[in-house]
């Protein structure tokens, strides 16, 4: 038995449904409907905070007419400040959330790799134990990088040794490494990342409901 919310996405026109299956050992699986394709983004079981809190946020229709308010190309998409809803041309978003932040859940073999979602969150300056966003979250884009700037981040003491397979995915697929252990990955995209990395900052999250 499978239980499927939507959001819809005005401006490209997407819609995201989120389709949470009840059967044992199952995985949530949020689907992005747009005009230019589908998008699939698979929430991790590992992380059960963040996708369960992801969920319930898109059930109560939080995210409605929520922009994507960040867009870096090669680095990465951004969404979930409510205040974006009402958001005047030139505004500075970005603080915008619900009441509470999430403990993180950072797990080894859960990493930056191009397509990953984690949860943003305000720098260690404020945020020492590096909690999470109650809502906003962002999508990985990044770069393909060569095995000599993986050793330097080794060497800077900015990561952990890499394993054999995060080596070849960053310098292959490529990804943001520099925010391993730092920010919580709790989903990745599964079909569609050519869409979600061309994303036009204009477009917002229209309506949430049951089907």
């Amino acid at each position: 038995m499978k239980k499927t919310y939507s959001l819809l996405k005005c401006s490209l026109t997407l819609t995201i449904s989120i389709i949470i299956s009840t059967m044992a050992n199952s995985q949530s699986t949020v689907l992005l409907q747009t005009t230019a394709g589908n998008v699939k983004i698979r929430l991790y079981d590992e992380t059960p905070l963040h996708k369960d809190n992801f969920l319930k946020l898109v059930k109560q229709g939080y995210y409605d007419r929520v922009l994507f308010h960040r867009v870096i190309p090669d680095f990465m998409v951004q969404a979930g400040d409510p205040n974006s809803k009402t958001a005047k041309s030139g505004q500075a978003l970005g603080d915008g959330g619900p009441s509470y932040t999430l403990p993180a859940e950072f797990v080894p073999a859960l990493y930056h790799k191009k397509g990953a979602v984690a949860a943003a969150r305000k720098s260690d300056e404020v945020n020492p134990r590096q909690e999470s966003s109650g809502s906003q979250f962002y999508i990985v884009e990044g770069t393909v990088l060569s095995q000599g700037q993986l050793d330097a981040l080794e060497r800077s003491g900015r990561h952990p040794v890499f394993t054999p397979e995060q080596r070849t995915v960053y310098t292959t697929l490529g990804g943001t490494p520099h925010l391993d252990n730092a920010y919580t990955v709790f989903g990745e995209v599964v079909e569609g990342l050519d869409i979600v990395t061309a994303t036009d900052p204009s477009v917002i999250l229209k309506s949430s409901r049951q089907l």
